[in-house]
């Protein structure tokens, strides 16, 4: 977490104000100073459980010393055995208390480390990255054993006991960071409510699921839905072009008529108009998500300030030019044809966050919105979490719409919970009824 000194002075001058040993108080202190977003909520709970809870030794003072020469020998013991694997002169170093190096391990396992492979499929998932360090936990485990066993006689058996219950302990913990999936952030979710069948029956079908003369019914409903926010948003920005309300110049006004606001000054202020960045999944079922939504942004792209849309299956092309260069539904047919995309080609998100942080991350400033069209389903391919949370820091706001049904987004080689986390918003985005309440809310 970023905590600058600031924030640490103060939190130290609020400690004194409150009880340290009432750890409600102290949690809440140190909550309040270090975390500032509700993201950033999610890793302090988690974080200070970890530290203050999680990663502590329990043994009492008295006991500390008589434990520390066996645990010592066990860890001697287990990086004479390691060689050159790191995991278990991580484990050992774990098991004596020093959590660092395990930490770091797990870090990496989430992450993929620093390998930045160019092929799709090119890992096959945090999962089988695990099986490694399980391993090594259970031959730690099996060294401790024997350790415990060959010094039978010169440990006192009290003594062995309690190191004992202390390496079970440590190795619990060590399994359970190990395994332990953290769960997404559910408030990110936005879901409409379509019980009001707003588009009428069409609303309520999925994208993919429409026929050839559903499909013209759609584009149709799809130009009247344009017109009413073309509608709205013109009024709404008359009525802003004249500001706001100018209290100090309309008091000073007011003097030439005896105090009475007779010429009312307000504030010229331009409305703001946000850009937008899209990234569109263009594989198989979620390309029919990605042309309705492609085709209401362009429809829609004078409530902008600039529209910039890219496409991707493994790796990634920007697409604006055919939108500048054809009208909106014959630039959609043409990018199927001469985006330059392998579209046979296995998905892969990491590659294509890769490729934009590369080529295309002068696209994102803090004006601009950053919206992600896709099922985030990546074939087992390292997810690059960390490069869409640098996006999501240099943008605006960070949006991700899928098109696959919910109960599907944690399955099989499905990414959404580590993309969830980071995103300012996710949203489901299967029909007409669900993309226009976002359109409706991302141009209003």
């Amino acid at each position: 977490m970023r905590v600058s000194t600031a924030e640490v002075m103060d939190c130290l001058e609020q400690i004194r104000l409150v009880d340290m040993l009432d750890e409600r108080q102290f949690n809440a202190v140190l909550r309040a100073n270090f975390a500032k977003s509700r993201r950033e909520q999610r890793r302090f709970d988690h974080l200070y459980h970890l530290f203050f809870h999680e990663l502590q030794v329990t043994e009492t003072a008295g006991d500390a010393g008589s434990l520390e020469t066996p645990i010592d020998g066990i860890r001697n013991r287990i990086r004479a055995t390691a060689d050159d694997q790191l995991e278990l002169a991580a484990i050992s170093d774990f098991l004596a208390g020093e959590p660092a190096a395990y930490l770091q391990l797990l870090q990496q396992i989430q992450s993929e480390g620093d390998s930045r492979r160019q092929g799709p499929g090119s890992n096959l998932g945090a999962l089988v990255r695990r099986f490694p360090v399980l391993r090594a936990l259970d031959r730690a485990a099996e060294l401790a054993d024997h350790y415990l066993a060959d010094h039978r006689d010169e440990i006192h058996w009290e003594t062995r006991r309690q190191v004992q219950r202390h390496l079970e302990r440590r190795l619990a913990v060590a399994r359970r960071l190990l395994v332990r999936e953290e769960a997404g952030d559910t408030g990110v979710i936005r879901r409409e409510d379509t019980a009001g069948d707003r588009q009428g029956e069409l609303g309520n079908l999925a994208f993919n699921a429409l026929t050839p003369s559903e499909t013209t019914r759609m584009r149709e409903t799809i130009a009247q839905l344009v017109r009413k926010l073309k509608d709205t948003v013109g009024l709404r920005y008359a009525v802003r072009s004249r500001g706001v309300l100018d209290v100090k110049r309309t008091l000073r006004q007011s003097a030439r008529y005896q105090g009475v606001p007779v010429q009312i000054v307000f504030r010229k202020k331009p409305p703001r108009k946000a850009r937008i960045a899209v990234l569109c999944d263009i594989s198989g079922s979620v390309w029919s998500s990605a042309r309705f939504m492609l085709n209401m942004l362009y429809s829609l792209q004078e409530c902008f300030d600039r529209v910039r849309s890219f496409v991707f299956v493994a790796e990634v092309a920007e697409v604006t030019r055919f939108f500048d260069d054809h009208e909106v539904a014959r630039a959609i047919e043409n990018i199927l044809t001469e985006a330059g995309i392998n579209y046979g080609a296995s998905t892969d998100y990491g590659l294509t966050l890769r490729q934009f942080c590369r080529r295309y991350l002068d696209a994102v400033n803090k004006k601009t919105t950053v919206i992600v069209i896709g099922d985030g389903r990546s074939n087992y391919a390292n997810p690059e979490g960390q490069l869409l949370e640098d996006i999501r820091d240099r943008c605006r706001r960070l949006v991700w719409l899928n098109p696959e049904t919910e109960q599907f987004w944690y399955t099989g080689d499905s990414e959404m919970r580590t993309y969830q986390g980071i995103c300012n918003e996710v949203r489901p985005c299967r029909n007409l009824n669900q993309l226009a309440a976002f359109i409706k809310d991302l141009v209003l």
